[in-house]
């Protein structure tokens, strides 16, 4: 006798958006049971009865056979009595609706997805009814998180719900048999959303909105483009005058900017595209992906402005249908940046988009389907053959961290104030917020407020949060904020480079203790010696943590401004070096007007406006300047950039003949200073200046390439990722570590913070590191830089870790640098004709 049963599911995971009800409905079908399939707040229900047996075999094949994008967490089946008035067939439905705000935090809500291969199929097909409808869509791909105004997911809660189904539309949406069976994005060319292409004062122009945008960036005009999350700013990838206005009215100068291609074909003979850069390129969250540059010699139809002193192109294919029409129709690359002026919002409205980038753009190619929240294009890299992401955002936001999180509360933490994403923690399971700007914009710290206050109400009771202990953060400030309006209970303030190291520890379920090289462009360190920290070592443990070494600290003369001129930079080096030239000479080697240099000579000698750091980003600064690759920051990091790309240029030719490129041309030897070690970089900036003697004779120029500057960029890299590792090595092993690692277990370091975004560093500690028996992680599911903070912070949370760091008894302090015995006469190195530099 069959016996009936009753089964109860609470189904979480991605399984909202990605055809997870129509795949249930299916299953069941085939099985003959009866019931429900509910999408309600992060979860979906699944009320099913029928014979036992069949509910037992659609549990066995629920988890084996599910759609491509949906991941299903661990059930916990509820078996009930069955109901005597059972139901009849199965029946999809959605709870009600739970507004959902900036919704920067949606647990229930999966992300974006590019067309998938059957739908880009159909719009290519002159016989499909979708042919060139340029917001196709099915179960598996299309808007998500962008368009959605409510939880959980249906279509009555996004922004498509003003756009009622024409009859085929909603024949398919009810028909079980076809693969738009409850697509909640489905639409076409009668009942859809609607393209148009306007003038830069608004007025619609006649024909098609393709064709006429196209006609546009083939004559070098601008073109606003209203994409999935928001507006993007698109121009002829070719033209050099094209893309030098873009620049000039976005106010960006030198920030490279993204490519947008039908095909990788088309960028194939300018990059080198491996295939996990490939895999990359075609996924479904169809990211920015940065791509190795070939020889210059191949870039010809790419204009020289798109990505100046950058040794990659970041290169992406479509996002949506629009996109790849549009893409298909120009059929060569464009760029594709984002919709705003350097330090705005990114524009999501047209009305908006019309009066902010008025100024901007030549043209727009706008459509009537709201965008509920502005969302960046995600940002990857490959390190040592695996992805690591420079920006999450459309594609990967708001899909959770698959994290083994030890705290069940609810936790949520801030970030920092640049790259601004909070995160949130719950039930073991880590939600980060899209990347949102920077905290200097006040509509990007309005969305932070009003994001985390929506995500404290969503808590039952109170709720632990985390935030940078810099005192001087806009986000710090919005934290202690929050700790007296809402229902916070305890409020953790991380430092700064411990939340960096934290993050890397989370991402890879790391034990404490670890060692940490956290090193990026500035941070606040608290405790005693430098408050401006930048290039450490952090011995963490349950008990605590502590700064167990350094980079030799250096003064930055004239504060600030030494983050956006790398020249003062390089003058506090060549002080501490003991090799301060006179201005004429200092004039000449930084390319710097020799009052200027004077006077920052002068207040270098007082200690007047020159704090001490031990930063890494800043060496990368002082490094690029004495090289003549930069002399100002325009964004961040586009010194270490540069240097990197000369380095790059150098590296490959050195593979290619099989040697390891030049020979180390000095170390950056380990000294103890009290209770620390120090890498101390004056031997190898000594070396590095008896090079550069005899080029300055002979007139390197800053802005020609050379072969010379090349190799001396690659070697210090090298040199410095060898310094690394012998930093770790002299700190010795962890408090409450072994003094020697177990047979077969080697030592984990993490590799944290903005630096380690920088590819070739990351792949040359690791060879360094591993020839070591060391085995280095970095971050790869979230950025190395601040964009990853919250993620240390949540862990901060949840492990209960001591904030205050346990000093030594002795070490250098805030204002004192170990002298050098060396010294060198730059006056007479660099002057024309002198060419006898002594080696370091």
């Amino acid at each position: 006798m069959p016996r009936p049963a009753r089964l109860l599911l609470h189904c979480r995971g991605t399984v909202q958006g990605v055809g997870f009800r129509p795949f249930v409905h299916r299953l069941a079908s085939q099985l003959a049971l009866a019931g429900e399939v509910e999408n309600v707040a992060g979860s979906v229900r699944v009320d099913l009865q029928g014979e036992r047996r069949a509910l037992q075999r659609f549990l066995h094949r629920l988890g084996r056979e599910l759609p491509g994008p949906a991941r299903l967490e661990r059930l916990q089946p509820r078996w009930l009595p069955p109901r005597a008035d059972g139901p009849t067939g199965v029946h999809i439905g959605a709870s009600a609706a739970r507004p959902l705000g900036a919704g920067l935090i949606a647990p229930a809500l999966v992300p974006d997805l590019a067309p998938c291969p059957a739908c880009r199929a159909e719009l290519a097909d002159p016989a499909s009814r979708r042919h060139r409808y340029p917001f196709i869509s099915c179960s598996c791909c299309g808007p998500r998180y962008s368009i959605a105004t409510a939880e959980p997911y249906a279509r009555a809660h996004t922004t498509l719900a003003a756009f009622p189904l024409c009859e085929d539309c909603r024949r398919e949406f009810h028909d079980p048999a076809d693969r738009r069976f409850h697509a909640e994005t489905i639409g076409c060319q009668r009942c859809g959303p609607r393209l148009r292409h306007l003038d830069r004062s608004g007025q619609p122009l006649p024909g098609d909105p393709i064709d006429g945008a196209v006609a546009l960036l083939r004559r070098g005009g601008i073109v606003a483009l209203q994409g999935v999350g928001g507006f993007q700013l698109l121009v002829d990838a070719g033209s050099e005058a094209a893309v030098a206005r873009l620049r000039r009215r976005k106010r960006r100068p030198a920030k490279p900017l993204a490519l947008l291609v039908a095909d990788p074909g088309a960028i194939e003979p300018l990059c080198c595209i491996g295939p996990e850069e490939r895999r990359l390129l075609h996924s479904p969250q169809a990211p920015i992906v940065l791509l190795r540059r070939r020889d210059r010699a191949g870039d010809a139809s790419i204009a020289g402005g798109v990505a100046p002193g950058s040794p990659c192109l970041g290169v992406m294919l479509p996002a949506s249908g629009l996109h790849l029409l549009l893409a298909e129709a120009f059929a060569g690359p464009l760029v594709a940046t984002s919709g705003n002026r350097s330090g705005e919002q990114l524009a999501i409205d047209p009305a908006e988009a019309l009066e902010r980038l008025q100024q901007v753009a030549d043209g727009f190619l706008v459509h009537n389907r709201p965008i509920a929240r502005p969302l960046d294009d995600s940002l990857v890299q490959v390190i040592a053959g695996r992805p690591s992401l420079l920006r999450r955002a459309r594609g990967h936001a708001p899909r959770p961290l698959e994290l083994a999180l030890p705290e069940q509360r609810p936790l949520i933490a801030l970030g920092g104030d640049l790259k601004l994403a909070p995160a949130l923690a719950l039930e073991g399971r880590v939600w980060p917020a899209p990347h949102m700007g920077d905290a200097a914009d006040p509509r990007a710290l309005q969305r932070l407020g009003a994001g985390v206050r929506a995500a404290l109400a969503q808590q039952a009771g109170a709720v632990d949060l985390a935030c940078d202990a810099h005192p001087g953060y806009l986000s710090h400030a919005l934290a202690r904020q929050l700790q007296q309006q809402e229902a916070v209970a305890r409020l953790l303030p991380v430092p700064h480079h411990l939340a960096h190291a934290l993050a890397v520890a989370a991402e890879h379920g790391l034990p404490l203790p670890l060692a940490a090289l956290c090193c990026d462009g500035l941070g606040f360190g608290p405790g005693a010696g430098s408050p401006l920290w930048g290039g450490e070592l952090l011995h963490i443990s349950r008990s605590g943590w502590r700064r167990r070494g350094q980079l030799l600290p250096f003064p930055l003369p004239g504060g600030e401004q030494a983050h956006r001129e790398p020249p003062r930079v390089a003058l506090g080096l060549l002080q501490v070096l003991g090799a301060v030239p006179s201005p004429a000479a200092a004039g000449r080697l930084l390319a710097l007007p020799e009052p200027d240099v004077a006077l920052l000579l002068r207040s270098l000698e007082r200690g007047l406006n020159a704090p001490l750091t031990s930063s890494l980003g800043r060496l990368f600064d002082g490094v690029a300047a004495l090289l003549q690759l930069s002399r100002r920051n325009s964004f961040e990091g586009e010194s270490a950039l540069a240097l990197q790309a000369a380095a790059e240029r150098h590296r490959p030719a050195s593979l290619r003949s099989g040697a390891s490129g030049c020979p180390a041309l000095a170390a950056m030897p380990v000294r103890r200073e009290g209770g620390r070690v120090l890498l101390d970089w004056r031997p190898w900036l000594g070396a590095l200046l008896d090079r550069l003697a005899p080029l300055a004779a002979a007139g390197m120029a800053p802005d020609q390439p050379s072969p010379a500057r090349d190799a001396l960029a690659w070697a210090f890299h090298r040199d410095l990722a060898r310094g690394l590792a012998d930093l770790v090595e002299a700190a010795g092993p962890c408090d409450g570590a072994a003094a020697e690692p177990a047979a077969g277990r080697p030592r984990p370091v993490l590799l944290a913070g903005g630096c380690f975004q920088n590819r070739l560093l990351v792949e040359e500690c690791q060879q360094v590191l591993t020839a070591r028996k060391a085995v280095p992680h970095w971050a790869e599911a979230l950025p190395a830089g601040d964009g990853g903070l919250a993620l240390g912070q949540l862990w901060a949370l949840a492990g209960d870790l001591a904030m205050t760091p346990v000093e030594p008894r002795s070490g250098p302090s805030a204002s004192h640098v170990p002298g050098h015995p060396r010294s060198h006469r730059l006056d007479r190195d660099l002057a024309p004709g002198g060419g006898g530099g002594r080696r370091g």
